[in-house]
């Protein structure tokens, strides 16, 4: 059922929450039961003005409920200090579909475990592919807390928030959507300017200080634009994914020219490093993903240095959700303080559905994508590597997969939610959250979300 209206959602709501100048919750397992309900119009709705408003009353929902979008720097700051009790690596989870549903399974996993270090993360190259904007995503996350009971705090990522080059006219896009993202909620941000690293050059501070530079501009932007008593985590990265493994040297050449340029404000809380992967994992020609040799040892070493030397929580492992399931475990033992995790959850998707939907993706592929196919690439390489790229345009149909597939799909998932978060060490860690991360209420308005035409809209004016 789609909304036509804002008084026939209110009236749908009845018995659940009252509007009357402030929210009130009149019946949680009532409201719980309409959060599938309010997903789907928040999602589908073709009337915008009507998705708009419900990213608003999600957010005052959620605020009722004690469910606060969080920034991770203080408990990252207590890391870098050498406060923390406990070793752990907190899990960045990249959902790229079905996030409504995704979402209640990992609350699920942390409340039987008693974690609360986990985060939420989408990334600027994955909002557009799956065509989820930043407010969406959010609403999402919020509405599968509400119906898991999950208070406190929640963290949203905004990852791999990239340039390419440093054309202002790119950097401005770039500043654009960081205004979205922390509008939405997005209180911890990965900005990757790695791409600007210049090897051609000798010396460690030429070939970093573009990057660096960069990343200290964007680090001075976020400041000025952070809601009040809230300090968003900023991460920075010295290697591009996939190329070659980073060094001590590039760590502290970054460091030491970021340090110069930030001095006065909060810096990064964490660096990304290379270590062998590369996202999605390599395809072997039969599409199976080739085992990788990921270089441990240097994760625990600049680790290790980001701490001792420059008080950061540690580096951040991309690339990582395709390694084989033995590896996870060694990476709280290194001092890897986050590591991101995308391609296996969507793997888990593709294999559970029905064969008619992925055949149809597929031919989809091949006739939108075959710019993508590269000389000497299988079939299966091609699918492989351009299947995420269907997700939006296919999301409907995947939200709607007969109910028998969503569940055994997202047990499968939750499954593996389960053993990541032991691997990463991560349960019992939502007493270190509650001791470090001071939740802070946001109030919104309508207007940060919705301009005044699609007010008049809403409200049925002419």
């Amino acid at each position: 059922m789609f909304y036509e209206s804002k008084e026939e959602l209110l009236k749908d709501l009845e018995g659940a929450v009252k509007l009357n100048g402030r929210l009130e919750i009149l019946n949680k397992e009532l409201l719980k039961e309409k959060t599938e309900i309010l997903a789907y119009n928040l999602i589908f709705n073709q009337n915008d003005s009507i998705r708009k408003y419900l990213y608003w009353l999600v957010w005052q929902i959620a605020q009722n409920l004690q469910i606060f979008p969080s920034s991770i720097n203080s408990l990252y700051r207590a890391i870098g200090r050498g406060e923390c009790e406990k070793v752990f690596t907190v899990p960045a989870i990249n959902l790229r579909t079905l996030t409504f549903y995704l979402a209640q399974r990992i609350f699920r996993v942390a409340k039987r475990l008693g974690a609360g270090a986990f985060i939420f993360e989408i990334a600027k190259s994955e909002i557009g592919y799956t065509k989820q904007r930043p407010s969406e995503y959010t609403s999402l996350i919020l509405l599968a807390a509400i119906k898991e009971d999950f208070k406190g705090c929640v963290f949203i990522q905004a990852d791999h928030f990239q340039v390419k080059s440093n054309k202002e006219e790119e950097i401005d896009s770039l500043k654009d959507l960081i205004k979205e993202a922390i509008n939405a909620g997005f209180f911890n941000i990965d900005v990757d300017t790695s791409t600007l690293v210049d090897l051609s050059k000798q010396d460690l501070d030429a070939q970093q200080k573009e990057n660096y530079s960069l990343c200290a501009a964007l680090t001075h932007f976020i400041r000025r634009l952070e809601p009040e008593n809230i300090t968003i985590s900023v991460g920075g990265e010295i290697g591009e994914i996939g190329g070659k493994n980073s060094t001590p040297g590039e760590l502290r050449a970054f460091m030491k020219g970021y340090l110069k340029l930030t001095e006065g404000i909060e810096g990064i809380s964490k660096i990304a490093i290379q270590t062998g992967t590369t996202h999605g994992g390599v395809v072997l020609p039969d599409g199976s993903i080739a085992r990788v040799k990921l270089d441990f040892d240097t994760l625990k070493n600049l680790s290790q240095i980001a701490k001792s030397e420059f008080k950061l929580a540690g580096c951040v492992q991309h690339g990582a959700s395709t390694l084989p399931k033995e590896a996870f475990c060694k990476f709280p033992e290194t001092g890897c303080c986050e590591i991101h995790l995308a391609t296996q959850f969507q793997n888990i998707v593709y294999e559970n559905m029905p064969k008619d939907l992925k055949e149809e993706i597929y031919s989809w592929l091949k006739e939108n994508f075959k710019k993508n196919w590269k000389e000497g690439m299988t079939e299966e390489q091609f699918l492989y590597k351009t299947r995420k790229q269907a997700l939006g345009a296919f999301k409907k149909k995947i939200y709607e997969l007969p109910k028998e597939v969503l569940n055994k799909t997202c047990d499968e998932i939750e499954e593996l939610f389960e053993f990541l978060f032991k691997q990463l060490k991560v349960e019992d860690t939502k007493y270190l959250v509650e001791k470090y991360v001071k939740p802070v209420p946001i109030e919104k308005k309508i207007t940060d979300f919705l301009e005044e035409k699609e007010l008049k809209n809403l409200e049925g004016a002419d």
